[in-house]
């Protein structure tokens, strides 16, 4: 498994996929996706999307990955996961057939999701990308729009050292005659989006550079933004339950899919938009996107782990008042661990731990490496021991922060 031990579980190829789909009647041809790619913000846009589909009067199925608490988080129709007998009933049929071609987890996972989508009759399903694109095991499907958010350093060891090289991976959901919406127009991928795009025919639309946002501002427990159009306003006050700072850049995302949807078939109509995005986590159940576990002191865990992922989650933080900052950190060992710790704050107090995974790196290894940043603190034997400290040590006016890892925050939850 991918997740347990990294590279080593990856099959480079969408065979297996193929394979196991074919055995159980090509389910994936037999309903409507939206494709979602891109290093940060696939997440949260799938689930923002799925939200408006639902609210739109649409059976929709949504398919994530990784899962934080529960394996069938992966695997909802309208919101609901699916149940533990329909998991035990599709492994028990296809058991002799995986056994046969040795697929991956995530490979049986996606073969899975396709079958119970299609057996559900759904409607449309969002599908997020597990990882790169152009070889994941997803990119079996030809889906109504394309959906890259940004790209930015990760998982080098697999999709490449730079942003041209990761962007090529990603580009590979980007299907003939397919409109594919990119949520950032950055300066070393844009060319390789838009010589795929003219490759495969396809419409290309930045949505950073079609749509702005204006009059943003938090209100209670949501962010609050209107998006333009040109200089038309067209959308006003628009309330959002994922208050991350980052849900700016995959709003306006959202918002131009919604806007090519609807040009090419679709019914969404506006009071969906607004209603999906104000109930996003009720509607999706989505979890760990700049969450509050507890107030008196303030607890708010968030899986943002990569360079520009934690670039997010800091300028959070910078918005938050508090008296002292608390920081509850554990990293896997193939991540880019110095990058990710050069950029956090000398100033707060450190409690370094790992999630209970092969691939985490031993919290005293992650404090010896923070020490070179001079960030200080005390190692933890358990995430639960590391929260549990910061609680008793921090002050009712105080922030702390739960984070570094996917896996950190699972724990947490």
């Amino acid at each position: 498994m991918f997740t347990r031990i990294g590279a080593a579980a990856i099959k480079k190829d969408l065979d297996n996929t193929l394979l196991l789909c074919e055995h159980v009647g090509n389910p994936h041809l037999r309903f409507k996706t939206i494709h979602v790619g891109g290093t940060n913000g696939k997440g949260s846009t799938s689930h923002m999307l799925a939200a408006i589909l639902q609210k739109a009067g649409y059976k929709t199925g949504l398919y994530t990955s990784p899962h934080l608490k529960d394996f069938r988080e992966r695997i909802r129709i309208n919101g609901k996961m699916m149940s533990e007998d329909a998991v035990v009933e599709f492994t028990e049929r296809e058991k002799e057939k995986i056994e046969e071609i040795s697929p991956s987890f995530f490979e049986v996972t996606v073969a899975m999701a396709f079958d119970y989508f299609a057996s559900e009759q759904v409607d449309i399903a969002v599908i997020e990308v597990g990882l790169g694109g152009r070889l994941d095991s997803t990119n079996v499907i030809t889906p109504e729009l394309s959906v890259i958010t940004n790209i930015s350093l990760d998982h080098t060891n697999l999709l490449g050292n730079t942003l041209p090289e990761i962007a090529f991976e990603k580009a590979g959901i980007i299907k003939p005659g397919i409109p594919v919406v990119i949520g950032e127009k950055q300066k070393e991928s844009a060319p390789v989006f838009i010589s795929k795009a003219e490759e495969t025919s396809s419409e290309l639309v930045f949505a950073n550079t079609e749509l702005r946002l204006d009059d943003v501002r938090n209100e209670g427990t949501q962010l609050v933004v209107s998006i333009y159009k040109n200089n038309a306003r067209i959308y006003k006050d628009l309330k959002l339950d994922l208050t991350g700072r980052y849900q700016l850049k995959n709003v306006l995302t959202v918002i131009q899919s919604v806007i090519l949807l609807n040009r090419n078939g679709f019914a969404i109509p506006e009071e969906a938009v607004y209603s999906g995005l104000a109930d996003t986590v009720t509607i999706t159940g989505l979890q760990g996107r700049w969450q509050t576990l507890s107030r008196d002191p303030l607890v708010i865990c968030d899986t943002g782990h990569n360079i520009a992922g934690i670039q997010e989650v800091l300028q959070n933080i910078q918005a938050t008042p508090y008296k002292k900052l608390h920081i509850v950190i554990g990293m896997l060992k193939d991540k880019d661990v110095s990058s990710v710790l050069q950029l956090l704050p000398a100033t707060a107090n450190y409690y370094f731990c790992e999630p209970v995974l092969e691939r985490a790196l031993p919290a005293t290894e992650l404090a010896q490496q923070a020490e070179k940043f001079n960030l200080k603190g005390k190692v933890y034997d358990s995430v639960p021991s590391a929260l549990e400290a910061a609680r008793n040590s921090a002050d009712p006016q105080d922030l702390i922060f739960v984070g570094g890892s996917t896996f950190v925050v699972a724990e947490a939850l």
